[in-house]
């Protein structure tokens, strides 16, 4: 059976749980075979508490946009039905994890640890093995990999959680097959002269290419293992 991927992020009152910040938005789009689906978990919360200026400056939350939302523990099983058995895929996952983890905690002694019911995969350890020394937040990653059909005037969880699973599928190698239609292509059982050639016509591909940056850290990785390894890379034989 396919791993049930959920793309997961928060909007928060503050930076630290432990002085007493809370969640105030929960984003989270269900993949299924690497493709977002249209089902979603999304929910907006009274913090009981107020919102520190810089966050709602960044989210576009305010105070009073909360009032008359729902308090964790009115949405918790909920949530948790949804995410529980999944991978949860979270861009800097110990943020995410600390703040939900605490509204579990202040909700019931009951309630599980998200990372006893899921398993949790960070985008940013990702992106920074496959990138290192460059910028790599969400909106660097979004820019990198030409995401841009969304408005990013105010940060939001569930409008994060769409990027970041667009983001997530070009970090992890683009989605996992194309889905040819009837008339792109022209096979049968038996070989034929046509040599079972495949129409590229319909499908949209996206050429991403490296940047004086990327250029820049390709060549201090060869100078790297041509060091260690007293050898001449075979990429520099390749033209």
């Amino acid at each position: 059976m396919a791993k049930k991927y959920i793309i997961l992020d928060t909007e928060t009152t503050g930076l630290e749980v432990l002085q007493g910040h809370r969640v105030i938005e929960i984003g989270a789009v269900l993949m299924n075979d690497r493709k977002k689906s249209k089902e979603h978990f999304h929910t907006y919360l009274n913090p009981s508490r107020l919102i520190d200026e810089e966050a709602s400056k960044v989210h576009g939350i305010m105070n009073e946009d909360l009032l008359n939302k729902p308090a964790f523990d009115e949405i918790a099983e909920e949530f948790l039905e949804f995410v529980d058995g999944s991978t949860l895929v979270i861009h800097n996952a110990a943020f995410d994890i600390g703040f939900l983890n605490n509204e579990l905690k202040l909700a019931s002694s009951k309630y599980p640890m998200l990372q006893d019911i899921c398993e949790i995969e960070d985008s940013l350890a990702i992106a920074k093995d496959k990138f290192p020394g460059q910028r790599n937040s969400l909106d660097a990653l979004a820019n990198r990999f030409e995401i841009s059909n969304y408005d990013r005037t105010f940060h939001g969880a569930l409008l994060d959680a769409n990027i970041l699973a667009d983001v997530y599928m070009m970090l992890t190698g683009g989605q996992s097959k194309f889905e040819f239609s009837a008339n792109s292509m022209n096979l049968n059982n038996q070989n034929n002269d046509s040599g079972n050639k495949i129409s590229k016509d319909g499908l949209n591909l996206k050429l991403i290419k490296a940047d004086k940056q990327d250029l820049k850290e390709h060549e201090m990785r060869l100078l790297d293992i041509e060091e260690r390894n007293s050898v001449r890379t075979l990429w520099r034989e390749i033209h």
